[in-house]
């Protein structure tokens, strides 16, 4: 069905809705709900790896496997700003990777978090809690300066990080043309 610009209605409003999808709770004003760092009041202990949050660039699920997408979320940050755990778990690797610090923590149950660019000391093998630093932001990779990806995989597959942190907004029907 095309409406009286010739485009269809139906892309218009499945593009709205991904935008919706896309963007966390408070989005409009670049601050997103959560608990600070340190602060693991949520039930399932995720929380924020930088604060105050700010969404710079939101997840982007690829078509398939190898598709083009943004596998993970960037956050604004200050430089040299304190990155933390955003969960409890163990250093999986920490080191650097075409020329960019990345900090991989394995949390269990099959959640695998990536936090990049950054610069730390803690090697594989360490246990983390939520909210303990692990790292200070860097610069490199795709992430633009002043902002840290932040990647997670549920068994082996990447999802947006923040269906964790509880800050993806319930879906909204707009008005169509």
């Amino acid at each position: 069905m095309r409406n009286s610009h010739g485009t269809r209605a139906g892309g218009v409003i499945a593009t709205a809705l991904a935008l919706l999808l896309a963007l966390p709770a408070g989005a409009a004003d670049g601050v997103s709900a959560g608990a600070p760092p340190g602060d693991d009041r949520r039930a399932d202990g995720w929380i924020w790896p930088v604060w105050p949050p700010r969404v710079e660039r939101a997840f982007e699920a690829p078509a398939h496997r190898y598709g083009p997408g943004h596998r993970g979320i960037d956050l604004r940050a200050e430089p040299d700003a304190t990155v933390v755990a955003p969960a409890a778990g163990e250093v999986a690797f920490s080191g650097s990777v075409a020329g960019r610090g990345i900090l991989t923590i394995d949390h269990g149950s099959g959640l695998v978090s990536t936090l990049e660019p950054v610069d730390s000391d803690l090697p594989a093998g360490t246990v983390v809690t939520a909210g303990q630093t692990v790292a200070e932001l860097s610069v490199g990779g795709h992430a633009e300066p002043g902002t840290l990806h932040f990647g997670v995989r549920r068994d082996g597959e990447y999802i947006n990080p923040l269906l964790l942190l509880g800050s993806v907004p319930r879906a909204v029907l707009l008005p169509c043309c």
